[in-house]
């Protein structure tokens, strides 16, 4: 048995035939909120996700990380060298010999400032002597005086000796690395100090005794000046010829050759720029029989090489080999060999040791502020 046909409902057959008009804006079945009017402008979504930028969240996100980064590697560069320097420092100073029941500072400087003047520092040994510190932990201490019998003229310097005074200090290094090879210190008969005091003061100024600050100052100029300093030393050394010497103390282990080498290039370079005054048979002879004394072996770290030149400027020269203590080597006669080898250490644009000429000149300033002849009974 057939099922009678429903007809379709009254409502769906009015709507199917209703017309849509094609011009009804797209807007009126949106968000009204975000329809767009004749008087009111379009406003903006508010919902978040239609304003993200994907690239530009990553390229922030890539920005901070790399940043984290960059600061993480800047904590660790700066923890390793803050350890290291701190192990390097802790190395220095478990190396450094302690010292312990010694009343006597662990540093102390060859010139120390009183008054406004630098004048030497000066300390008492344990068996009365007075000694003057050098600054190097090797050598710690120069005597402030010598005596030699070298050198003594006639009278009572020949049963006592001649007694020298350290004028100033220094270190001699080599290399660019500054290895240091020995301390040396320049000496001056006491009695002899007076003809140098004068001879410097009418320097500067002749008519006085003794210089005050801003002479001093310009004899301290003079004496630093390469080409002043090493025509008034040439003076000093030809004219007054003060007996001195210099005491030389390897702070290693080195030997004759060496020395040799260093003394023979300082005066071959100083001599070839005046030939006229060094370029004759004698000095040549002379420069031989100075070399032929340092054909020897080692020399001891420790052990004292003494040059000495008299009032005739004859060289001779000393050394204690530590077995039958200070003996003579040998002499040279020629006043050029020894006045050259004194200028090494004195004057010139380049100098064996920069720190003994500037300490040497320091000395000769607390000569020079004294009354001429009063160093000599001077009491330290």
């Amino acid at each position: 048995m057939m099922k009678p046909i429903r007809p379709p409902p009254t409502n769906f057959v009015l709507n199917s035939l209703r017309v849509r008009s094609p011009c009804r804006p797209q807007c009126l079945r949106a968000n009204p909120q975000q329809c767009r009017t004749f008087l009111r402008p379009q406003r903006p979504s508010t919902r978040a996700v239609e304003s993200l930028n994907v690239n530009r969240m990553r390229t922030e996100s890539y920005d901070y990380y790399v940043r984290r980064r960059t600061f993480l590697l800047c904590g660790v560069v700066s923890g390793v060298v803050g350890i290291c320097y701190t192990s390097y420092l802790l190395v220095q100073r478990l190396r450094k010999p302690t010292k312990f029941d010694s009343g006597l500072p662990d540093k102390l400087d060859p010139f120390s400032t009183d008054a406004g003047s630098k004048r030497k520092t000066v300390i008492h040994g344990e068996d009365g002597r007075e000694l003057v510190p050098t600054g190097n932990s090797t050598i710690p201490m120069f005597p402030r005086l010598l005596d030699l019998a070298v050198g003594a003229e006639e009278g009572q310097e020949k049963v006592n000796g001649v007694e020298y005074t350290l004028v100033g200090l220094g270190v001699r290094t080599v290399s660019f690395l500054g290895i240091q090879v020995y301390m040396v210190g320049y000496y001056i008969a006491t009695q002899d100090i007076a003809a140098i005091q004068s001879r410097l003061v009418k320097e500067i100024n002749p008519i006085a005794t003794t210089l005050v600050a801003n002479e001093k100052d310009e004899l301290r100029k003079a004496l630093l000046d390469p080409e002043k300093g090493e025509k008034l030393w040439n003076d000093i050394l030809q004219e007054v010829r003060p007996r001195s010497l210099f005491r030389v103390v390897p702070v290693r282990d080195t030997d004759f050759h060496h020395l040799r080498d260093g003394f023979v290039r300082a005066i071959t370079a100083r001599s070839r720029s005046n030939s006229h005054d060094y370029g004759d048979e004698a000095f040549g002879e002379a420069m031989k029989e100075f070399r032929a004394l340092f054909n020897r072996g080692k020399v001891q770290k420790g052990r004292e090489l003494i040059l000495v030149r008299d009032a005739v400027g004859r060289l001779t020269i000393i050394f204690d080999d530590g077995k039958t203590g200070m003996g003579t080597i040998g002499r040279v006669s020629e006043e050029r060999v020894s006045r050259l080898l004194w200028l090494n250490y004195l004057a010139g644009s380049r100098v064996a040791s920069e720190p003994a000429r500037k300490n040497i000149v320091e000395g000769i300033m607390e000569f020079v502020e004294r009354p001429i002849g009063t160093v000599a009974t001077q009491v330290v």
